[in-house]
């Protein structure tokens, strides 16, 4: 078993802390890391004990992007047989909840893996940016689709364009960035808030992602219809019940996933 990534223990009930583990490399996206990436979070997908999800790097870097060593001599066969984008599809598709712990460098691959969870908690000394121009190529990780989406085309045009680096406050009055934390609080934010989704119904809260991301390409007819049956579909779980009963009887729930 390669120690490239590490499934730390996990830190509270329901969550699970993966921690890229490169730190020669800046934590730089090799073919191994993202192999080991989807996989677990492929894994997670499928493990009912698993809630929420707390992707990670270490105080100097989330990650800063590929391995360029790994490609710099790479054809467009070498590039094709990799199957990169495969790997991106299994890491976005995990179904729980997925939350970033940014500190240091997300650059390039690793700004777009950060783009792939749900939430991005990241320190104040965070620095973002999608450099791949500077070498000769795009972002071949979903950044030109999903930055555009979350911060609009203008903004996400200035910085690929460029190729140019922001930091955590850009980030966040961008709309990329859930939430800034002091760098050393990065990582406990991160399990704090995993902890209090992980304590919730998770029908709910699986059903609640897969609202809101499969209504973002929609038309806003469809994405509503989306969440009218959605929110139906949960009155047949044990865990509605037993959420509303405890809400009338004044109590806290006891939710099962079921």
């Amino acid at each position: 078993m390669s120690d490239a990534v590490v499934l730390a223990e996990r830190p509270a009930a329901g969550v699970l802390l993966v921690r890229i583990n490169r730190p020669e490399a800046r934590n730089a996206l090799n073919l191994e890391v993202r192999r080991l990436l989807a996989r677990h979070l492929t894994e997670s997908g499928e493990d009912p004990t698993v809630r929420c999800v707390v992707l990670t790097g270490n105080e100097k870097s989330f990650a800063a992007g590929a391995d360029i060593k790994e490609m710099a001599g790479a054809t467009t066969v070498d590039m094709i047989a990799r199957g990169t984008a495969k790997l991106w599809r299994a890491i976005a598709a995990c179904p729980k909840p997925v939350i970033a712990a940014v500190n240091g460098f997300a650059l390039g691959g690793g700004c777009e893996l950060a783009m792939t969870c749900d939430i991005i908690i990241a320190g104040e000394s965070a620095k973002f940016g999608q450099p791949e121009v500077r070498i000769g190529i795009i972002p071949g990780g979903g950044a030109t689709q999903r930055l555009t989406r979350a911060v609009g085309k203008y903004k996400a045009m200035r910085y690929i364009l460029t190729g140019d680096l922001f930091s955590a406050r850009e980030a966040f009055d961008m709309g990329l960035v859930s939430e800034i934390v002091p760098d050393a609080e990065v990582e406990k934010r991160a399990l704090e808030m995993a902890q209090k989704i992980a304590e919730l119904p998770p029908l709910a809260i699986e059903q609640a992602k897969e609202a809101v991301l499969r209504g973002m390409d929609a038309a806003l007819d469809t994405g509503l219809a989306l969440e009218t049956k959605s929110s139906q579909l949960l009155f047949s779980s044990q865990d509605q019940k037993e959420g509303m009963a405890a809400f009338i009887e004044k109590r806290k729930p006891r939710f099962q996933g079921k």
